[in-house]
Parts: structure tokens; sequence; C-alpha cells
């Protein structure tokens, strides 16, 4: 999240937006290869397609639009008419509910967020057209080697957790829906700043058996009354914008390096697929809004000052704020153990991996009953027994 500093892109005009309405539908783009017409791909980490047959390369002609800022309080006003939208072809999967994009000539396969089968639905949704992307930037090969290396690093896995490397487990790419929020805030607060003192009491002992009065120093804290205002701009508050994945592997992908977004181009998303967004505009709001406010208190301890501090009000007041829908590049890895589903997430930019895990309770028993034997035999050696290690 970068917090202050102006905003990157312009802000489109309500005069333009008006003049516009609803962006229609565009067209279904097919990238084929100048050679020999198959389908071709984006190759991660270049401004290319590849063709898989023939491998030719054809470069990606990036769209030349700007990323613009819509005024988020006109667009709710207006029912999202102001915002730049478009008509897509989503699959909704019934088992985890995941709502996505497949590749423009697929209609069936496997969701990339919990591995059940699926057909894709006919049906048409009008979503807010994305404004801008990160690209994938590691291939899938790197992916795996990543994957394989977090696997293998896993202590107390499961042997059949470590043989998802081993034996091809698929990864998807996919890009991953999310909003940036930017606003001006001014902050009212009423707080109370705290002063360490020490002060020296009277207070009764026993020593050897026998009542006594020492004198010593404690640590006491003077409270006064503060208030005061403060203000921040906040720029590209990031809100992931559906709940296919848990909340805390989405938000370890984090940080995105969004200072490298491009204009929404459709070549980029060639042979991956798009999840489309589940969490309301406003919604979505709400979840910056708490983002900004952790940061407003920070602030607002900073102009207390003193040793502590208490907040006790806060007056949040936003302005200009605008919004953008974003795509951002994950590999995922589903695996099933037991009769559980683990789901893995690698960061589509800098490769770092992040999942679920079982543990193996046969080598965790293994674990304990060889610290058992450890602190059985120090304790017959010398006494005292080792501190159990944590897992």
């Amino acid at each position: 999240m970068a917090e202050a500093g102006p905003p990157r892109s312009g802000r489109g005009s309500a005069a333009t937006r008006a003049a516009t309405g609803t962006a229609a539908a565009p067209a279904e783009q097919r990238f084929a290869c100048e050679q020999c017409g198959a389908l071709l791909t984006y190759q991660p980490g270049t401004a290319e397609l590849v063709c898989a047959y023939c491998g030719h390369r054809n470069r990606i002609v990036e769209a030349t639009t700007a990323i613009v800022e819509n005024d988020l309080a006109e667009a709710l006003r207006r029912g999202l008419a102001a915002a730049p939208q478009e008509t897509t072809q989503t699959v909704k999967c019934t088992a985890c509910a995941a709502e996505f994009i497949f590749d423009r000539n697929r209609h069936a396969g496997a969701c990339p967020f919990c591995g059940s089968a699926i057909v894709a639905d006919p049906g048409s949704h009008r979503q807010i057209r994305p404004a801008a992307l990160l690209p994938m930037a590691i291939a899938e090969p790197e992916a795996r080697q990543r994957l394989s290396s977090w696997l293998h690093g896993l202590w107390f896995a499961p042997t059949k957790l470590k043989a998802f490397a081993r034996t091809g487990g698929r990864l998807v790419g996919v890009y991953l829906p999310y909003w940036t929020y930017d606003s001006r805030t001014e902050t009212d607060y009423a707080g109370q700043r705290g002063t360490i003192y020490h002060e020296r009491v009277a207070v009764r002992v026993v020593r050897n058996g026998r009542s006594a009065t020492e004198m010593r120093s404690v640590q006491k804290v003077r409270w006064q009354p503060a208030h005061g205002r403060v203000s921040r701009d906040f720029d590209d508050v990031l809100v992931p914008a559906a709940g296919s994945l848990p909340a805390d592997l989405v938000e370890a992908l984090e940080p995105w390096d969004l200072q490298d977004l491009r204009p929404y181009t459709e070549g980029y998303l060639s042979g991956f697929q798009s999840e489309t967004y589940q969490v309301p505009l406003d919604a979505g709001f709400g979840t910056a809004q708490a983002k900004m406010r952790a940061v407003i208190t920070r602030d607002v301890e900073a102009d207390i000052g003193g040793d502590l501090q208490r907040v006790d009000r806060l007056e949040v007041r936003h302005s200009g704020t605008s919004f953008k829908h974003v795509l951002l590049p994950v590999w995922l890895g589903v695996y099933r153990f037991g009769d559980r589903t683990y789901r893995l997430c690698i960061n589509g930019r800098t490769g770092e991996v992040h999942g679920e895990r079982p543990w193996s309770a046969w080598k965790l028993a293994g674990a304990v009953l060889l610290v058992l034997a450890v602190a059985a035999m120090i304790y017959g050696l010398y006494g005292i027994l080792p501190q159990a290690p944590r897992f």
C-alpha cells in the first residue's frame, strides 16, 4: 500500500464519463499466430505472445489509454455507470463459489481454486472493466521450481505432500481482481497523552521472617487530555475483490509493485485465467477505510506525543475518493490430502510461495517420542529436564 504522494494517473472527468456512458462490450479477441494461425499465449516476463506449435513470437501492442481513477461517489450514485464496464462470460464453481473467466476458447475444465471439475456457464455479467494489471513475470517452470523448494523445506510434512512437486502437480496461472482506492483524509481526534514518571514510595516487605518497610521507585503515568487534527493522502490502498482464497493467503502475497501497473491489455491474459470480482465496490471501500483508519490512528498517536497515548475518538472525513479495478497475477496449486483440500499460491511477480499444509501425525509423534527419550536420558545423567521444542 502506497500511502502518500500524488496519484500516478489522471482522474476521468465527470463530463467525459457522462458523454460516453457505459462502455460497449469489447469484441472477443483471438490472438492468432502470424505464421501458422494457432492461438498465441503470453510468455511471462516478456512483452510477447508465443506460439506453442511453431515458436513464432508476436509483440504485444499495449493499450495507449491512461490508467484512469474513477470518482467513487459518482460511480455509486449512478449505479456504477460512471465506470467503464464490459460484458464477461463467467464460470462459477459450485464447490467453492469462485467466479472466474476461462480462456475464451474453453468451456470446461478444473476450478483453479479447489480443483473441482466444472463446465462454463454461458451466461454473461456486466462488470467494471479493469483499468490496469501487472503482467505475469514468473513462468510456470520457475514457479514449479519455487514450489518444489518450498514443499521440500517444510518440516513434519506428509510424504504425499512432498511428492506433489515430484509428480508434476498442476499449477494454474490466474489474474486475481483487486480494488485500489485513493482518498484525502482529515481527522479530528480526542485522546490522552501519558507521561511516565517515577515516585519513591514505602513498600512493606518480609525479610528473614520479619516485616520491614523499604523505599522503592515505582513507575507511574500522568495522563493529560489531548486533541487536534491530522491529515493524510492515501494512494492505491489495495483491497482483494474476491473471496475465493483464504484471506491470510491473499494478504501473504503482498506487497505488490503497483508502481509498475500497465494499462489493461488483453494480450497479457492470453493463456491464463482471470477471476471476476465478487466484492461490491462500496464494500471494498469499507475494507479500505479500515486499513486507512489503522494508519490514521498511528498518525494520531504520533501527534499526541508523550510516552504513552490513548485515542478516545476519531472523526475521519474523506474527500476526492477515487477507485480503479486492477488484476494481479498468481500461480495456484490445489491438492487433496485426506478429506481436505489445500491451496498453494505463488506471487506471479516475485515468486514468493505461500500455502496451506497438513502435518504428518506419524512424524509429529515420532518427534515427540524422540524429545521425550532425549529428555529422559539427560534427566538420568544430570537430573535436569530440557525445555520442549515448539513446532
